[in-house]
């Protein structure tokens, strides 16, 4: 009896982590870089960084597009896991995103946007949801025309990827120390089948600085309580 107690108890744990839809909704991230190797020039392609890049001419004429490929973890180009510029509460390692450098077009005099980001794709089991981008910023070397954004994006996939909502924090003029910043979108039925994206943008031309750092980076459901500590006790108290 004990035994078939304890199968059903697993049977019931295992059917509580499959979507209602039947298909992947939406999953909370939540990354602070410390884990990641820092020599590693493939750990943030590892964790689901991508990048993707437009140009656009001197007189913001778009020239094309580039991408989607895996963020790359290094000084010259899109994204690096750097260190020392953490305080109290962001510990040894922090993201940079910067510019794409290896792009000749900077010398050109052409605007170089470079996009940075986490995409997932959106079912109707998140519809209702307010699903809530935290994470912490800090200037780095902006220079100047340069500027810099964090953003909640929905691309259609069925309109030739056409963005549908561009939620934007600017963060061209942030401080050079820490602070907290959130953005937000509610997920109505419209957006069912669309790519959701949460990430960093600049836009630099003449290999001008563009490095903001960040950290302790969260994507969530709103009022979703943290699951970090749930134990197999825990799960098993569910069901007594």
């Amino acid at each position: 009896m004990k035994k078939f107690a304890i199968a059903i108890l697993a049977a019931l744990i295992v059917a509580c982590m499959i979507p209602v839809s039947g298909f992947a909704q939406l999953a909370p991230y939540a990354q602070d870089f410390e884990d990641l190797t820092q020599s590693d020039t493939g750990a943030l392609t590892a964790d689901g960084w991508l990048i993707y890049g437009n140009v656009f001419d001197a007189g913001w004429g778009w020239v094309y597009g580039y991408g989607v490929f895996g963020a790359p973890n290094d000084g010259a180009a899109w994204s690096a896991i750097v260190t020392g510029q953490g305080g109290g509460g962001q510990g040894d390692q922090q993201l940079s995103a910067f510019s794409d450098y290896n792009n000749g077009d900077h010398g050109a005099g052409f605007h170089i946007e470079a996009n940075l980001f986490q995409e997932q794709t959106v079912v109707e089991a998140n519809v209702g949801q307010t699903w809530v981008f935290d994470f912490q910023g800090k200037m780095g070397n902006l220079e100047g025309d340069t500027t810099a954004l964090a953003f909640i994006k929905t691309l259609d996939p069925n309109a030739g990827y056409a963005t549908t909502n561009f939620i934007t924090e600017d963060m061209t003029a942030i401080a050079d120390t820490w602070s907290d910043f959130t953005l937000s979108i509610t997920i109505d039925a419209s957006l069912v089948g669309q790519i959701l994206q949460i990430g960093f943008q600049n836009v630099a031309t003449d290999y001008l600085g563009s490095g903001v750092y960040y950290d302790n980076i969260n994507f969530n459901i709103d009022g979703a309580v943290s699951t970090e500590n749930t134990s197999w006790d825990n799960l098993k108290s569910l069901y007594r």
